[in-house]
């Protein structure tokens, strides 16, 4: 398999088909960094070409520290990009979500415990997260999958770091009350 470094030099050097490589090698680690954010199919379609454009744009403003850092970077953009559809809707209507925007029956019974998340498939995992009302869904990645700190999400999403913290606590106890329904189903 043709390393980072080969194809990322194979671009740089105007090879076109070069660059369709870099989009059928990533292209579907995109599509689930982006569907982790955004679970609508044709929105995360929409991120991931946004995120292509300009990684293909700022090839040459990546600074190569290794096999592994192009997927990094990649992953990156692609998160920035659905990050700030994310933050296009927060400026249509409220991103985030607070415990009255929600059905009664969700709030519910909420289990105080984490998520057991061991015997979940990740597709299904995936499809469970994608069912967290966008605020709560946005905090869990940001922090579970991107390693950010309360303090940065609030910043990127220019929330207060509280707030934060509280849609990360919401999105654990919804997303253990999915779980849960989903393996008694399953049962």
């Amino acid at each position: 398999m043709e390393t980072e470094r080969q194809l990322l030099n194979d671009i740089l050097n105007g090879d076109r088909a070069a660059m369709r490589r870099l989009y059928d090698r990533y292209v579907g680690y995109t599509m689930s960094t982006a569907l982790r954010y955004v679970p609508n199919r044709d929105r995360a379609a929409d991120v991931v070409q946004d995120a292509f454009l300009k990684i293909l744009t700022s090839l040459q403003a990546f600074s190569y520290r290794g096999e592994g850092s192009l997927r990094a970077w990649v992953t990156r953009i692609t998160a920035n990009q659905a990050l700030d559809s994310l933050k296009q809707d927060m400026r249509n209507h409220q991103l985030l979500t607070t415990e009255a925007d929600l059905p009664p029956q969700q709030l519910q019974n909420l289990p105080a415990d984490e998520p057991d998340v061991a015997g979940v498939p990740p597709d299904v995992l995936m499809s469970l997260i994608g069912k967290l009302p966008p605020g709560y869904r946005a905090v869990l990645n940001l922090h579970v999958f991107e390693g950010l700190t309360h303090n940065e999400i609030a910043d990127l999403l220019g929330i207060k770091p509280d707030s934060s913290a509280s849609q990360f606590l919401r999105a654990k106890r919804m997303l253990a009350k999915l779980i849960n329904e989903s393996m008694n189903r399953n049962d």
